[in-house]
């Protein structure tokens, strides 16, 4: 069974949930991973204007068989973190930032949306919009 379904085959949040991003640049900091698809590298690369081939070069690592990009060096925090706050790629940023906090282990349960939020400023911010389910869905990673 699908853990994000209650017993009515509704998810938890089905009123919906709160959410507004704060531009923090908290998500980004850090060790991880950004899985990277081919509409995403290919998006990257003409927003950096570089081949593909250079920007697979420059920017990303392969684990196993995926390709993820690079953390900063120095910092750990994502290669295209600015600062602590600013994407400097936003209008082309990957999927995996795009459906931020939209992912499955987030919504997996009540509790894991409240443990995001002690890392997510915007996840129940007091300045939030309440999020419909049916949006919530749609950008469901």
């Amino acid at each position: 069974m699908d853990p994000l379904r209650i017993i009515d085959n509704e998810p938890w949040y089905k009123e919906g949930l709160r959410f507004k991003c704060t531009g923090c640049g908290k998500c980004c900091t850090g060790p991880g991973y950004v899985w990277l698809s081919k509409e995403d590298i290919d998006r990257l690369a003409k927003h950096l204007k570089l081949s593909k081939e250079i920007f697979l070069k420059k920017y990303t690592r392969q684990v196993g068989f995926d390709v993820a990009l690079l953390n900063d060096p120095e910092t750990v925090d994502c290669i295209f973190l600015k600062d602590k706050k600013t994407c400097t790629v936003y209008e082309s940023r990957p999927k995996q930032c795009r459906t931020f906090p939209w992912w499955r282990d987030n919504l997996s349960s009540l509790k894991e949306w409240e443990e995001e939020g002690t890392r997510c400023e915007g996840i129940n911010h007091p300045e939030a919009p309440l999020i419909p389910c049916s949006e919530i869905k749609k950008n469901l990673h």
